[in-house]
This record gives C-alpha cells, sequence and structure tokens, in this order.
C-alpha cells in the first residue's frame, strides 16, 4: 500500500512548520505529485497539510528513495577521475 499525495494549493504565506512539512513530503511546487510508503508519520505529515494537499490510496508499493553521495564526495570522484584521464594522455 502507499499513498499518493498530491500539491493542489499554493503553500504561499505558509508557516515555517509546514513549509518544512511540505518540503519533507518530497513537494517542491504546484501539482507535484509523490508515491510515499503509508505510515503513522507520513499520514500525519498529510495530516498537518491536509488543506494543501490531496490524499489517495493506491494498491501499488512506493518506490525506495535513491541514496545519493555528498556534493562534496562526488566533486573529489570527478577531479579524480579527471586526473586519472589526463595521465593517461
Amino acid at each position: 500500500m502507499a499513498l499518493k499525495v498530491k500539491l493542489t494549493k499554493s503553500f504561499s504565506g505558509s508557516s515555517e512548520d509546514m513549509l518544512a512539512t511540505i518540503k519533507g513530503l518530497g513537494l517542491k511546487k504546484f501539482g507535484d505529485e509523490r508515491l510515499l510508503k503509508d505510515t503513522p508519520a507520513v499520514r500525519g505529515m498529510v495530516f498537518k497539510v491536509k488543506h494543501l494537499v490531496s490524499l489517495e490510496t493506491v494498491s501499488q508499493e512506493a518506490p525506495a528513495p535513491k541514496r545519493r553521495k555528498p556534493r562534496k564526495i562526488v566533486a573529489r570522484d570527478r577531479a579524480l577521475e579527471h586526473l586519472a584521464a589526463k595521465a593517461k594522455a
């Protein structure tokens, strides 16, 4: 089971708590849609901003979030690759 959450109203003028909740749900702009796991934490976040979002329960599973490397590590790896390519040439 998963929840499909869609930002249906503008969040301009909302409090800092609501903005942080919207960001925590992964919604960035008007019309954004996310498929999230059906957990009590997510339901609580949706309840907090229920006047700004629409909620739908779907039978499919929510995708697992992808883990990303920190920006500093990615830049270091690119620099090392660039140096290795330069050494070959």
